[in-house]
């Protein structure tokens, strides 16, 4: 099979023209490694008042960091997504809610388990008509100024058609949205998306667990046996995802695992193998790529610190740095 690279890649306001251009390594060098900030929002879209406290805090921690993009980790809008372009929710749960200034940025978006209850693919067409909503494909690579001056490659994935639990209804939409789906082709994508990026950093993006303490979900056995080798094979240091609703950092066999699943409300957390932190608080990420460290910070729903480590870029089988 034939893998294009280039079919998944959304250009965030960067016009590609057909000539290339020669570029000194002294360039190069000198256009990457700049600094980068962006938030990271999940399982967020049901309209409580912790959402709404989340989104506000979100705003101006994104003013204080500059941030650059949100990311937003899927199950974007509870219980069963949206059925079209034009469905209320869009502006009830998301152009409502996110209205800081700061917040007027590119969001790239992932699709939850949520999102297939309804009609996914209008997520995708949402694309088109937002400002700010970017997700052009179900799954996709991120390339665009600030992630290529930072050295980051950026993969989104959509993990929901991995777990068979929820294909064993025919009746249930969620089972008929994922129906066409082809988990194998993905895997096959991000393979060799992974094994041709020159990123500094590799970070793939989902929905679903790989490993976590959540009490609703923890280990996404799917994941586990399918995803995680790749992503260790190829030098992954960051996988960021939601579903289970609390905030975590996992670092095993070598992986960072960012959990932010509590856009709108927290459910118990308890350490597993390799946990750094975990807390059951609504609230948000905020990620800083700069001086060859990614600095992770969670913050609660009344923008208060509650933890900040640091990832050294080199550290793709490392640990935390000191």
């Amino acid at each position: 099979m034939t893998i294009d690279l280039d079919r998944r890649t959304l250009i965030g306001g960067l016009a590609i023209g057909a000539t290339s251009l020669a570029i000194a390594p002294s360039a190069l060098a000198a256009a990457t490694d700049q600094p980068l900030s962006f938030v990271v929002i999940g399982d967020w879209g049901r309209g409580t008042e912790a959402q709404h406290r989340v989104a506000a805090e979100m705003g101006r921690a994104a003013a204080a960091a500059k941030a650059r993009f949100v990311l937003a980790v899927g199950d974007n809008f509870y219980d069963k997504g949206v059925e079209s372009v034009d469905d209320p929710l869009w502006k009830s749960m998301f152009e409502d809610v996110y209205t800081h200034p700061a917040l007027q940025v590119p969001w790239h978006v992932a699709l939850g388990n949520h999102d297939y209850g309804g009609n996914p693919q209008a997520q995708v067409d949402y694309t088109a008509r937002s400002a700010r909503w970017r997700m052009p494909q179900r799954y996709y690579k991120v390339a665009d100024r600030s992630l290529h001056h930072a050295g980051i490659d950026m993969f989104v994935i959509d993990t929901s058609p991995f777990v068979q639990s929820y294909r064993k209804d025919p009746t249930n939409p969620r089972a008929r949205n994922m129906s066409s789906q082809d988990v194998d082709a993905q895997l096959a994508w991000l393979d060799a998306a992974l094994g041709a990026s020159r990123g500094k950093w590799k970070l793939v993006v989902g929905h679903h667990t790989i490993h976590s303490g959540g009490s609703a979900h923890g280990d996404t056995t799917e994941l586990v046996e399918r995803l995680k080798p790749i992503l260790l094979r190829r030098g992954v240091q960051v996988y960021i995802a939601g579903h289970d609703h609390d905030l975590q950092h996992i670092h095993r066999d070598g992986l960072h695992i960012i959990q932010c699943g509590a856009g709108m409300e927290a459910r118990p957390v308890e350490p597993v193998e390799g946990t750094q932190f975990c807390i059951a608080q609504p609230g948000f990420g905020v990620m800083t790529v700069d001086d060859g460290k990614l600095t992770v910070e969670f913050r609660d729903q009344a923008g208060v610190p509650l933890y900040r480590a640091d990832i050294p870029a080199s550290a793709k089988r490392g640990a935390l740095a000191a």
